[in-house]
This record gives C-alpha cells, structure tokens and sequence, in this order.
C-alpha cells in the first residue's frame, strides 16, 4: 500500500499570527527615507566597480588576470552576503539593526578604499613615465582587501532588509489603503535602484576618469554616510518588528530531521502519523522520500508537548515544511543554469580594457567613459522590458485574438541563446579591434587608441541587457510561482545566489584560463596588455559554455515537466486567462 493511501492521525498545531507594528509607528513618512537610503547605497557601490580594474592595474601594477578575479569575487560577495544578511535579520537581531549595521560598515568601507588614494604608504610606488609599480605589501593588500569586505558585508545587511523593512511600515491589516501604497513603495523602490545605476554608470565614473582617484572614490564614501544618515534621521518613526523564525531554519531542520531518524525503515506496509499543521497537507509526497523521516511522529508523548507541538522541531518537522524542501530542490537544477548565464554575461572587467583603448568620442563632443558602458546594458534592459510588454504582447495578443505571453521558462531559454549571440558577437569586434592594432604597430602600448569607434561595444553591450531581460525576469517569475508562498522571499534571493555563483566560476575561469595560457607561445588570453591579450578567445570560450547550458537547460527544463497552462512542447505561448504556475 503507497504512503499516501495510508491511514494516518491528524495531529494538528495551529500557528499563532505574528504582531503588527505599532500604529504610532511606520507609515509613508519613514519610506523617504528607506528609498534614500538604499539609493545612496547602491550609487555608492556600482559606482566604485566599473573602473576599479583600471585602479588595480595603474596604482597597484596589478595583472589584469588579478584584478578581474578580484572584481569577480568582490561581486560574488556583494550578491551573496543579502542572503547571509536576510536569515541574520529574520533570525535573530530584526530588520532596523541589520540595516543600521550595514550603514556603517559599508560606509567604513568605502572610508578605507578613499583612504588608499590619499595615503601614499597605502599602495605601492609607481613609475609613472614607465607605467610600472612595485608589488603591493602584505599589509598594503590588507587595506584594500579590507575595504571590499567591507563593502561587500554592508551591501549584505542592506539590500537584504531594505525592501522587507520598508514593506513593514504599511500595516494592510489595520489599513486596507496600505496595500496600494505598498504596491507604489515596490515600484519607486525599483525606479530608484535603476537611477541609482544609471547614475553610478555615468556620473561617479566620469569623475574618476576626469578628475582624479581621490575625488572619484571620495563621492562615494560621501554618499555612503549620507545612506546612513538617511536612515537613521527617521529611527524614532520607524516600526520594528521583532526577530521570527526564519525559513532557511525551517528548511535546514528537516535536514536535521532526517538525518536523525535516518534509522526509520519506510514501507508502504506501514502506518504512520504525520505531524502536520490543521488546514495544510496531511501526508508527505512520494518523491525524495528520505525526507519523509523529519515528518514522521515515533511516540507522541516524547515528540509531542501537551498542546501538541513538537518538542524538538530538529527532530519532528510539519509535512508542509518537509514539501517546501522538496519543491525547493526539485528547481535547483534550472537554477544551477542561471548560474552559468551569470557566468557568461559577468565579463565587466575587461570591457572596460577594450574601451579604454578605443575612440569613445560620440557626436564629435562627448567622450564616454570607458568604465561608463555598462550604462548601455542597463538602459537596453530597461528598454527592452517595456517594449516588449506594451508592444510586443500586444501585438502577438491582436495576432492571436487574445492574450498571451511567454512562459517564464520559454524567457530563461530565449536569454541563454542572446548572450551566446552577445560572446560571439563580443569575440568579432575584439577581433578586429586587436587586428588594427597590430596595422597601426601600436601592439606593445596599452594606453594607445586604436584608430576604431567605442561604438562597437554598443551591439555586445544591448545583447547582454535584453539576454538578462528575458533570462533574469523569466528566473525571478520562476521562482517566484514555484517555491511555496512562505518561502517567496527565498525565491525572490536565487536569481541573486546565481549571479553570485556566476561571479565565483568567473573567477575560477579567469585564473585558469590565465595559468593555462600564459606558457604559450602567444602568452596569456587575459594579459595585462589587451593588444597581447587574446579576449577573442576568452569570449569564445565563454560563448562555448553558454552553449553547453543551453543544452543542459533545454535537458532541465524538460525534466521538470509542463506547467499549468503549457503543453508539453518547450517553446509555447500561454494564454494569459490561464494558470501558469507549474504543477507539482
């Protein structure tokens, strides 16, 4: 007899509702000031990252291999330590603390990065008519690599609690006009963060390029302190919720669950008891059924208190807990392919190499700065979203004679094939941006301009925002509509946990393909002088590998089956009248 069919007792448990804010406390007034605050952050941050390989490479003497891996790995951390921060704040101190502390951490950190600027002793001498330095100290690496932890660790305590926090200060409960408020306070806290972008690419970068290192990292510190006093100017307002359980916890105790009643043998000719919250599932799925362990109840009057609660949640879970594990391991697999998606689109560093090299003068006039032209990624994401929802859709809807769009997998799959376009498409202009530079016999200077327009990188640069427009909306809906409802903050962190990942294999791809190569009779792909540098190939590479994920997401997003609405064929139009939530 399957598990499912067996008899079971309801022991049931009923969760008691979480307290609200105070009334005299929270509201629009302190949301100001939370936008303000996350804006500066974020201004702050993306402003220091365009430019730091041309940083790390002139003031440091740094390998470009180096720096990369460097920059690789700082945005790992960025993009990684909000889920650190998230599980913290839920946990154990709140919301308020972990922002507070995250204020002033990343403004230490971005305190100590200025300061490497403005203390000769902080970075190592350089020969500025041979454009050579000493190797940097132990203890002047210290200081940097200390700042970008830092940096890195205050980004985490944020934008982790940021949006959640400003959600705590409308109570839908005690006023219904909270929710439209609340759906407005989302949509200006977006606006915002793509401002901030768009000012971090274009304004904090000129001033780095035109004015100097000190003023050009100066801006951001000063940013930095108005973040935190922007957010502490409004603590006496703020509501402050108290410290729950966080998911994560609940997840990671039905892992110590199972593993301790590992010794249970399931058969389908037993009987068991189920311990399960009233109104929710009664019995566990028949898939990954070792977790079924965590929900089992042994003896009732050990496992279970007096009210019927379990006396060690390490050791007995709800089934609703052990379910939501399983949903979230049945995505892992289509998510491990966003992984490799960041991967290929993450290649900031070098850009900023390849322009730095080549005429960005526009309009005779304007000169864009090398480390601006991450800007054109953004603006083709943000373009290309609306295009494709006010113009696109509607005009597949006319064709149709009904509403439609496409799937959230469909999205993801269309991303992938873009940016393996975008690294084809970035290894041609390279081509022939390194062929010229061997015409004009300018090869053994990296700091001469190749008689050849920046204007280039424009195509690569709007490939990879319209590739992330479908892969990384299309990830987040994913997500979103799979995880169960209590973990949607879970789900709204793995497109995040995936550029993380991405940044982390860059790293590693950069320092291989860096060892591997630099032996050779052409020397390294990734060499600190780009016209030596065989970016082409590195860019190949990466096009190679997105490939590879196409394939391995077409063979994932098969596997996991139809969602409600679909078909079985992979490329599909949904009816927008109809589920699109797959089935579990």
């Amino acid at each position: 007899m399957a598990i499912s069919q067996v008899e079971e007792n309801a022991i049931t448990v009923e969760e008691p509702l979480l307290p609200g804010p105070s009334s005299t406390k929270g509201g629009i007034r302190t949301l100001p000031f939370i936008i303000a605050n996350e804006a500066f952050e974020r201004v702050s941050n993306y402003g220091l990252q365009p430019d730091m390989i041309l940083y790390l490479t002139g003031e440091y003497g740094m390998r470009a291999a180096t720096s990369a891996t460097i920059n690789f790995l700082w945005s790992a951390a960025t993009d990684f330590t909000p889920i650190v921060g998230a599980f913290i704040a839920d946990s154990y101190v709140g919301r308020y603390p972990m922002i507070g502390f995250g204020c002033i951490v990343s403004f230490l950190g971005t305190l100590l990065l200025w300061l490497t600027t403005i203390i000769p002793q902080a970075r190592p001498s350089c020969n500025e008519l041979t454009s050579t330095c000493e190797d940097p100290t132990t203890s002047q690496l210290l200081v940097l690599l200390s700042s970008f932890a830092l940096m890195a660790i205050g980004a985490g305590g944020i934008r982790s609690c940021s949006l959640a926090f400003g959600a705590d200060q409308l109570d839908k409960k005690k006023d219904y006009r909270n929710a439209r408020l609340l759906e407005s306070f989302f949509n200006w806290y977006n606006i915002s963060v793509n401002v901030s972008l768009l000012v971090a690419f274009s304004c904090i970068v000129y001033v780095q390029e035109h004015m100097g290192w000190i003023l050009g990292f100066g801006i951001p510190a000063v940013l930095m302190l108005l973040s935190a006093i922007s957010f502490f100017l409004a603590s006496p307002f703020y509501a402050k919720l108290k410290a729950k359980e966080s998911v994560l916890t609940r997840l990671a105790q039905v892992v110590a669950a199972s593993y301790k009643n590992r010794d249970i043998q399931l058969s389908s000719f037993n009987k068991y008891e189920y311990y399960h919250i009233k109104g929710s599932i009664a019995s566990p799925s028949d898939n990954l059924r070792c977790l079924n362990k965590a929900c089992i109840i042994r003896n009732p009057h050990e496992d279970l208190t007096p009210e019927g609660r379990a006396s060690d949640p390490w050791r007995l879970c709800t089934v609703k807990q052990v379910e939501d594990l399983k949903a979230l391991i049945r995505i892992l697999p289509i998510w491990t392919t966003g992984v490799l998606m960041a991967l290929t689109v993450s290649q900031s560093s070098f850009p900023v190499l390849q322009a730095n090299t080549m005429d960005r003068t526009f309009f005779k006039y304007f000169e864009i700065p090398a480390g601006s032209f991450p800007i054109f990624v953004v603006i083709a994401f943000a373009l290309w979203l609306g295009f494709y929802d006010r113009v696109l859709l509607p005009i597949a809807s006319k064709i149709k004679g009904k509403s439609v769009r496409l799937s959230s997998k469909v999205r993801m799959g269309i991303g992938i094939v873009i940016s393996i376009i975008a690294m084809l498409t970035a290894a041609t202009v390279e081509n022939i941006r390194r062929n010229k530079a061997y015409e004009q016999g300018i090869q053994d200077n990296p700091d001469a301009l190749v008689n050849m327009s920046a204007s280039w990188l424009l195509l690569q640069n709007i490939l990879i925002g319209i590739a992330e427009a479908f892969n990384t909306i299309g990830q987040i809906e994913f997500f979103y509509s799979e995880c169960p409802k209590n973990m949607a903050s879970v789900a709204l962190t793995f497109a995040a946990l995936g550029r993380s990942g991405g940044n982390v294999l860059g790293s590693i791809l950069m320092s291989s393909v860096d060892s591997i190569t630099e032996n050779g009779k052409q020397g390294s792909w990734v060499s600190t002088n780009i016209n030596h540098a065989h970016y082409d190939y590195y860019c190949l590479v990466l096009s190679g590998i997105g490939f590879i994920n196409l394939m391995y997401y077409i063979a994932c997003s098969k596997a996991y089956g139809p969602c409600r609405g679909e078909g079985k064929d992979f490329m599909q139009i949904i009816p927008m009248d109809e589920e699109s939530e797959c089935e579990y």
